[in-house]
């Protein structure tokens, strides 16, 4: 009877050393980071952003090759494009101002940037890209941002940057006491 006691002890004592090793844990492997972050530089920044373009671009690139099956993949890539004027080109002799009047030369808009949304984008489908695939895929959101880029340019993003420029500033300068506002560019 003894001997049967220490069996059912044994056997119990195994049963919830099991339990807990197996149904107590996670059972997703656990991940650790480490991060060294360092601070390169800071700049100052005098762009004052006025417009932002959102682009979309369906794409599909090909790897065409002799002796392996073309590979292809097919992209929505968003992207994003930013037009603003740079207050620090901004000089004294720009702004003009007789009694209840301003006369303001504001610098000529750019394009502060265009870039890719990678979070938004989307890889749909590859085809025959095996152990190409990242290169594939890089390829294609390179070609992918020169297009939209291209694309940005022919825009009238730089007009709707001058104009949203004066809905800005006109209001602003009025409200700090000028009747006539004349912003040019």
């Amino acid at each position: 009877m003894m001997r049967f006691l220490k069996v059912i002890l044994f056997l119990a004592i195994t049963a919830v050393a099991v339990w807990a090793l197996f149904f107590r844990t996670p059972a997703k492997p656990s991940s650790e980071t480490k991060h060294q972050i360092l601070l390169e530089r800071i700049e100052s920044m005098g762009k004052l952003e006025l417009v932002k373009y959102r682009f979309s671009d369906v794409l599909e690139h090909k790897n065409i090759s002799q002796f392996l099956p073309d590979a292809s993949v097919l992209l929505i890539v968003k992207a994003d494009a930013v037009g603003c004027i740079d207050l620090t080109k901004l000089k004294a002799e720009d702004i003009v101002v007789e009694n209840d009047s301003v006369s303001i030369q504001l610098p000529q808009p750019e394009i502060c940037y265009v870039k890719i949304d990678h979070s938004a984008s989307k890889v749909y489908d590859t085809k025959m890209a095996f152990f190409r695939e990242a290169t594939l895929v890089d390829e294609a959101f390179k070609a992918a941002e020169k297009e939209v880029e291209r694309e940005v340019r022919k825009s009238d993003i730089l007009d709707q940057t001058k104009a949203n420029a004066i809905h800005v500033f006109k209001p602003i300068l009025e409200g700090l006491g000028f009747t006539k506002v004349n912003l040019h560019f």
